[in-house]
């Protein structure tokens, strides 16, 4: 079993008092280091860098998400730049729900590279290839002129607070709450009222896992210095009556203090005061601060409804949680009446679901491997191995896109690997390649054309070579298991198509593919 989270986090906490260097050396820079947040597993720290170079828009980008991973000795990681989740404009992370495997994002993304011209927030799945390319999520009203971010969503993804300079933003930026109502819906950005906000900047907002405890920046109240941090507590639902603010003074300075994050027994925030550059990311330790237990939730297949659970409840190893989601038709949203089925590692079937208007839910162990496929009339099934690892969690969220059988479909086998430089697969591939021969027998009158890539590494003809043999090798594992040989096709590419950054080590590896393109229907 993998280390538990809390251990992790005592990892983190114990860097701070073995080193005596800044335990941030390898992560704060020259340029404007802000947005610390951590993952829920407590293994990575991911941060936005304003202004690198190496930003997509180069020295003019106004911030890129960046991490670094803590080393077993307490100390973090050079740091690392997704180019999955980056774009020319602010780029910054929300947090997380259900786990370390879904990430909310600030902003849009247009997949094709262009201008992004909407705003909101956006949603990344961790795969078995790295985090997905964002899906936008539509915020009616959201709406950011300032070129300042900040916020967090709650961990069940029932609630998110940010700040905007937006219609009815009473100075510069103000702080508002945004609830979900199901569905990926959400409610518009509501004012938190003039006792949080006034005529000057509120900024990077925080809320605590119990919705109670408000933690901001402002430049608008009696400060040390130009810009604090204070926290509130609300007192009733219309997020409107608040207690008297309290300035967080074991942290404020004269310098600039921004985007904190609680967590237990420690703060992550970002300051000015004596910074390497504009900006860099600080931690302050009080064992007093222990951030609050939610009052545990789920989700049904519409909305977020409370169940309460009792928070000293023990941890046991046979904890249920609910795996939530929807199913649509890529490229349209459509929402798909789908077939959800969990099988162990062993391809025991452990539980299916039916989704209704493309929402399903259905309670699974808290801790376990399962794999997860989706099939609906007329689309190509999918499958995903999902490992749950953490029985403090209440709920994890999946989402799928299928793909319609027609003409032209194109389906990437991501799980369909092989052994470096060679033909031979991957104990892992079968499972995908079994779901290649399913979706064949149960259309008989499919065609299908594989094609195989590989990155640019390396002498280009035995790229191609190499590729050409690969998709022979699937196609003999597809006739062994009984598909017409008549019925597939194939061709080798090399490394002349690819689809992501072939300089960067991490996007590198989503060149090396096989997919299939489906010629007849």
């Amino acid at each position: 079993m993998s280390l538990k989270a809390p251990c992790l986090f005592i990892l983190f906490l114990a860097s701070f008092q073995v080193l005596a260097q800044d335990p941030f050396e390898n992560i704060n820079s020259k340029y404007d280091e802000q947005n610390p947040v951590l993952s829920p597993d407590g293994k990575t720290l991911y941060f936005t860098r304003s202004n690198h170079p190496q930003n997509v828009g180069g020295v003019i980008d106004p911030g890129d998400i960046w991490y670094s991973n803590i080393n077993p000795d307490g100390t973090w990681s050079e740091p690392v730049h997704p180019l999955i989740l980056n774009n020319s404009g602010w780029n910054g992370v929300l947090g997380f729900v259900g786990g370390s495997d879904v990430m909310y994002l600030f902003n849009h993304y247009n997949e094709s590279g262009g201008a992004v011209k909407t705003q909101g927030i956006s949603r990344s799945l961790k795969t078995t290839s790295g985090w997905s390319f964002p899906t936008n999520i539509t915020v009616p009203y959201y709406k950011n002129l300032s070129k300042s971010h900040g916020g967090n969503i709650l961990p069940d993804a029932s609630i998110m607070v940010v700040s905007l300079e937006s219609y009815d933003s009473r100075g510069g930026e103000d702080i508002y709450v945004c609830f979900n109502k199901g569905n990926s819906q959400w409610s518009e950005p509501k004012n938190l009222g003039s006792q949080i906000n006034t005529r000057y900047q509120e900024f990077s907002p925080f809320i605590s896992n119990d919705g109670k405890t408000l933690y901001f920046s402002s430049n608008g109240h009696e400060t040390s210095g130009g810009t604090d941090m204070f926290k509130a507590e609300r007192l009733d639902d219309s997020w409107q009556k608040w207690s008297v603010l309290e300035p967080l003074d074991q942290m404020n300075t004269e310098g600039k203090e921004l985007g904190i994050h609680v967590y237990d027994g420690f703060y992550l925030y970002t300051s000015t005061l004596n910074s390497d550059g504009y900006a860099d990311i600080k931690m302050f330790r009080d064992v007093d601060v222990v951030e609050p237990k939610m009052d545990t939730t789920v989700m049904d297949s519409t909305l977020l409804k409370g169940i309460a659970i009792v928070e000293d409840e023990p941890i046991v190893d046979d904890k249920l949680i609910t795996l939530f989601g929807e199913v649509k038709e890529e490229g349209s949203n459509k929402p798909l009446n789908a077939s959800i089925s969990l099988k162990s590692t062993s391809d025991s079937l452990i539980s299916t679901v039916q989704s209704t208007k493309g929402s399903y839910a259905l309670k699974i162990e808290a801790i376990g491997i399962y794999r997860v496929s989706v099939e609906a009339p007329g689309y190509v099934s999918h499958q995903e191995l999902l490992e749950l690892r953490s029985n403090r969690i209440n709920s994890f969220e999946m989402n799928f896109e299928l793909q319609a059988i027609k003409v032209g479909t194109k389906v990437n086998l991501k799980d369909v690997l092989f052994k470096q430089s060679k033909t031979e697969f991957l104990e892992s591939s079968y499972p995908e390649l079994n779901l290649v021969v399913k979706f064949m027998k149960e259309n008989p009158k499919v065609e299908i054309r594989l094609e195989g890539h590989t990155d640019n590494r390396g002498v280009a003809k035995y790229n191609v070579k190499l590729s050409k043999e690969r998709v022979e090798a699937v196609k003999s594992y597809l006739v062994k298991k009984g598909i017409s040989r008549k019925r597939i096709s194939g061709k080798g590419y090399g490394g002349s198509r690819p689809i992501a950054d072939n300089n960067n080590s991490e996007t590198r590896v989503l060149n090396r593919r096989v997919e299939f393109t489906i010629v007849k229907n």
